[in-house]
């Protein structure tokens, strides 16, 4: 396997709230909370920022290549945008892997796209669609009906937007934790508390729910046999454990046994 699972955390992009709603000498809370009015105005209620509007404070990643399973957050807390987004695409750039997200086609990697086109970021082989390897031509990351990149939310709802769900809902569903003490609408509050370990955290078993959610869809459709499935369970738990990190430990509490052994078995 060479999969990369991924989440984003988010704020807003408070800069680019003043130059655009004028909204100069204006504190980034100050600048956060207009900016959300304004949404509210224009959407009748939500406070949902357009997504050219985020600011990326955390990438994590679920890396399965070769015999290994690895779990990280891009770069370090004072790490800054331009560079764990740097980061990601680096990572494209090397090993070419499968991407794997939940909901990643309709928010994480249009956010994506816009933060590195604000920093000036050069990712070749993740736009590559064919002109120069022909390969990408049937298959690459761009394109909604290709494997390069699974949306997992898109593709179980059957690319119809009245049958998506959350990944909490569908994490708990099937035995995973789901999300554990945050959500991302208190990503915000939790930057401006100074919380980013926190948040990083937080994304990070997003990124495990995600990719968990991933080996049982490779089961569903006949690409892992029963055995390699809990095997592969096995190498998470196992990886997990070794890193004894609180909010992994965490995690491995509230991920119920029943997952490996799904009741089609």
């Amino acid at each position: 396997m060479n999969v990369l699972a991924f989440d984003i955390e988010t704020i807003p992009d408070v800069e680019a709230g003043r130059r655009l709603y004028g909204l100069t000498g204006l504190s980034d809370e100050d600048t956060a909370r207009a900016m959300f009015q304004q949404r509210r105005q224009e959407t009748g209620g939500s406070e949902f920022l357009p997504l050219h509007l985020h600011r990326i404070t955390a990438i994590s990643i679920a890396l399965r290549r070769g015999d290994d399973f690895k779990l990280w957050t891009l770069g370090v807390p004072e790490s800054g945008e331009a560079e764990i987004i740097n980061r990601f695409y680096e990572g494209i750039e090397k090993f070419t892997p499968d991407l794997v997200s939940w909901n990643g086609g309709g928010f994480d990697l249009p956010v994506l796209h816009y933060r590195a086109l604000r920093h000036g970021i050069i990712a070749p082989r993740y736009w590559e669609t064919g002109e120069t390897e022909t390969g990408f031509r049937y298959n690459n990351y761009l394109s909604r009906f290709h494997w390069r990149h699974t949306d997992l939310m898109d593709v179980l709802a059957g690319f119809q937007l009245r049958a998506a769900a959350p990944l909490d809902e569908i994490a708990q569903m099937l035995g995973l934790p789901g999300k554990l003490g945050m959500h991302g609408s208190k990503v915000w509050d939790a930057y401006l508390a100074g919380e980013i370990e926190r948040i990083r955290d937080y994304c990070e078993t997003d990124t495990l729910n995600t990719y968990l959610i991933y080996l049982r869809f490779e089961l569903m459709r006949g690409r892992l046999e029963q055995s390699r499935y809990l095997d592969e369970c096995a190498r998470v738990r196992k990886a997990l454990t070794h890193a004894n990190k609180p909010h992994l430990n965490e995690f491995l509490a509230a991920w119920s046994p029943a997952f490996d052994q799904p009741a089609g078995a």
